[in-house]
């Protein structure tokens, strides 16, 4: 979709009278070790005061060990805390066909972290979005344009109390 059809590029337009500026430098696809690896060239760059880390789906859908996603999330979280961006992490579910544990031992690793680090743990949009077919893409695990003013609105309620 076009960028301009993103819940990013909305929330930026919603939060621009609250002097805010949100920044997408999400790539479709990555996983969390590709955040970790972009993340310290985009603090630099960008100089952000918070940090939301939505990342660990794909390494859940290709099923990547969870202690490589608890590792490479770690890495963001430290990596944004020495710059002095407040991280902020949204809990990611993975669908259940690796089995009942592996998406349980994966799942809690976002709580678990939020806990060790005291940050917040934001949730997943992707919960309150799969269940409606209008709004999601043929492939069945990606939302749709039509679903991005939702996800913004959503976004936005999750996200405000920790922004000041």
């Amino acid at each position: 979709m076009a960028e301009e059809q993103s819940w990013p590029y909305l929330l930026n337009k919603s939060l621009a009278g609250d002097q805010i500026t949100v920044i997408n430098a999400s790539i479709s696809g990555d996983t969390a070790g590709n955040g970790a690896a972009r993340l310290p060239a985009l603090l630099a760059q960008h100089q952000p005061n918070y940090v939301l880390i939505a990342l660990g789906a794909n390494d859940g859908l290709r099923g990547f060990h969870p202690s490589k996603t608890e590792q490479d999330l770690t890495a963001m979280i430290t990596a944004s805390q020495a710059a002095n961006a407040g991280p902020m992490l949204m809990q990611v579910r993975v669908p259940p066909n690796y089995g009942r544990r592996y998406s349980e031992r994966f799942e809690a690793l976002y709580p678990a972290l939020s806990d060790e680090y005291d940050i917040p743990l934001l949730p997943f949009f992707l919960e309150a979005v799969i269940t409606n077919d209008d709004w999601m893409m043929s492939d069945g695990l990606h939302p749709n344009a039509s679903a991005q003013p939702f996800i913004r609105d959503y976004m936005q309620e999750a996200l405000l109390p920790y922004l000041q």
